[in-house]
């Protein structure tokens, strides 16, 4: 890229302005109609990916081996690229834009790495795994995913000066002047001869809950108003600017919800609701929901008019296809007619060209998780950990409880009692019984959170019991049980249950959602409520994810960035062997009208 460019996509991104590239002149105008009698015409395809979380190869590094599933996806950019130039070569380069919904640069060791370990932050560090990738592939332009920020503002702006394309982002607004803190848009021209350029523009949204995600790192700094409300301000601009077509690029779902439990003052999922509510656009793709989309149509209630919708499957599994046909009559251009498709990572090989050019940071990653940190005594599962008390949960909490305990030696909080939340996050996580790697410890704790202490009385606990205990569906005394049917009530999701350890109770299934929590004890003795606690939490749960209650309005009284999957790590490095008589405890039981139901 071309030094002056570069400097060019830096100062856009400091000053909110959008991003104006013109076509290169010379390029062929494949697909335009040859000379005759009628209108010119025109054919654009727009590719799109979503969700990559640091997914370059088809390679899971919590196994260590080739990824694989029962559908027999694949995953990885290396596919994507091979997609995109069978693409290019069909339609023409010169007539497509490739584009991204975000959520790129966390989700695999890989990502982790290179944000931690050996940080691009870092005087003279490494250019990041997926900036090399996606400028090597030739990325147009990304919109700003949520999970962009878990690492903090630094690491996003070092990401976003190594990508030759703009980090799209119009309801990213700098919290004192309320202007754009990242390009709002992108606009690129293509041209045909004998007719005009057509002018397609490119607005990038994202999540509002980014707000409360990333609280510690935003607040302050960023707000993210509603996407309805700012595509409404912008694409009128687009359109003033002579945009012909209008893509948003879009890191919010189709659902028009929110997530279960988050308490946003914005929709989460707003995909549709723009497509209804806002005049103008010609597509949207779609993001954050990890769903796949093929084409969604949707009527805009203003002008009545479709807007097509694609979201294309998470981890590079599968790319869209927007085919955008395109008129020139009474002196402009028209979309006549748009239709989306998906095509998928599994039907090609890894490009080469991406192969070669990450192979030493994929190696330098395989060898990182692949680390001996410990042995175990025996193995650990998370198997039947959604609904019997399992000791491989208690490791977390003996985890953060020692962590938490450590930190607050000395000062006035020292000498109250510390409990700990832990979520059963996978169904699949193992430590298997002899060495264990930085990777079975990463598998266990999937996430980058981090730690914090809230204080907490003994009522609040007892109510946060009671909300997480809703993640059973209620179970009358003596009726056949199924445990693939016991959790997951009203669409609660295995993260938005907590484990609480350092009390003893029970959940009696039997009752209905509200009076379920029995028999709460603190050390052999009934919970008083008025007895405070030092709540250890990860930073998603203290900061409202969830929508938990109290613990967000709690007092907080010490934080840290370190993620917690690194705590466990350096513990179970610290005792060299992991023995469930050293954190595993029995804090609760389901049971049904008294009688514990395993």
């Amino acid at each position: 890229m071309p030094l002056n460019r570069r400097k060019f996509l830096k100062r856009s991104a400091v000053t909110g302005a959008g991003v104006a590239l013109s076509g290169a002149a010379a390029a062929p105008a494949a697909q335009a109609a040859p000379a005759a009698k009628g209108p010119k015409r025109y054919s654009l395809t727009v590719m799109g990916t979503t969700d990559l979380h640091g997914h370059v190869f088809n390679w899971d590094y919590f196994k260590d081996a080739e990824y694989s599933d029962k559908a027999g996806n694949s995953q990885g950019l290396a596919r994507i690229s091979t997609l995109v130039d069978q693409v290019r070569e069909e339609r023409g380069r010169c007539n497509t834009l490739l584009l991204d919904a975000g959520d790129t640069i966390q989700g695999t060791p890989l990502t982790y790495y290179y944000a931690k370990v050996d940080p691009i932050t870092a005087k003279h560090g490494p250019v990041h795994p997926m900036a090399q990738a996606m400028n090597a592939i030739g990325y147009d332009a990304v919109a700003l995913g949520n999970h962009e920020f878990n690492y903090g503002i630094e690491t996003l702006r070092k990401f976003e000066s190594q990508c030759r394309f703009p980090l799209l982002g119009a309801n990213a607004l700098d919290a004192r002047t309320q202007k754009p803190a990242f390009p709002p848009y992108f606009m690129k021209k293509f041209h045909v001869p004998g007719a005009p350029p057509v002018k397609v523009a490119v607005l990038g949204l994202t999540n509002p809950g980014i707000a409360i995600w990333d609280k510690a790192y935003v607040q302050g700094k960023l707000t993210f108003p509603g996407l309805e409300e700012q595509a409404a301000k912008w694409v009128p601009k687009l359109r003033s600017m002579g945009a012909d077509v209008v893509v948003v690029s879009a890191h919010s779902g189709t659902s028009g919800t929110s997530s279960y439990g988050d308490q946003l003052p914005y929709v989460e999922d707003a995909a549709a609701n723009v497509a209804r509510q806002v005049p103008g656009i010609d597509a949207i793709l779609v993001g954050h929901a990890h769903q796949e989309i093929p084409e969604l149509k949707v009527t805009n209630e203003r002008t009545g008019r479709t807007v097509v919708l694609s979201e294309p499957l998470c981890f590079a599994e599968r790319l869209t296809l927007f085919d955008i046909a395109l008129v020139f009559e009474k002196g402009k251009w028209q979309v006549e007619s748009v239709s989306a498709s998906l095509r998928n990572s599994s039907t090609v090989a890894d490009d080469p060209k991406i192969t070669r050019l990450l192979a030493d940071e994929h190696t330098k990653v395989v060898a990182y998780v692949n680390q001996v940190v410990g042995k175990a005594t025996e193995t650990l599962t998370t198997v039947e950990a959604r609904y019997k008390d399992a000791p491989i949960i208690d490791l977390i909490n003996k985890v953060q409880e020692d962590v938490v305990k450590a930190a607050l030696a000395g000062t006035e909080y020292a000498a109250l009692p510390v409990i700990s939340q832990a979520s059963p996050f996978s169904r699949t996580s193992q430590i298997p019984a002899g060495n264990v790697t930085i990777r079975d410890l990463s598998g266990l704790y999937v996430y980058d959170n981090t730690l914090v202490a809230k204080l907490m009385t003994g009522a609040q606990v007892r109510a946060y019991l009671e909300y997480s205990a809703e993640y059973f569906v209620q179970t009358a005394a003596g009726a056949p049980v199924d445990v693939e049917k016991l959790t997951n009530a009203n669409g609660r999701p295995d993260y938005n249950y907590d484990y609480v350890s350092g009390l003893q109770y029970e959940i009696d299934i039997a009752q209905a959602a509200g009076s379920r929590i029995k028999n709460v004890t603190y050390g052999g003795a009934t919970l008083d409520d008025a007895q405070q606690f030092v709540f250890a939490v990860n930073n998603y749960r203290a900061n409202g994810g969830g929508a938990f209650p109290h613990v967000a309005s709690a007092k907080e009284l010490w934080s840290e960035s370190t993620e917690i999957r690194t705590r466990i790590a350096e513990w179970a490095t610290t005792k060299g062997v992991l023995d469930p008589k050293d954190f595993a405890s029995a804090d609760w039981r389901l049971t049904r009208d008294g009688v514990p139901l395993f």
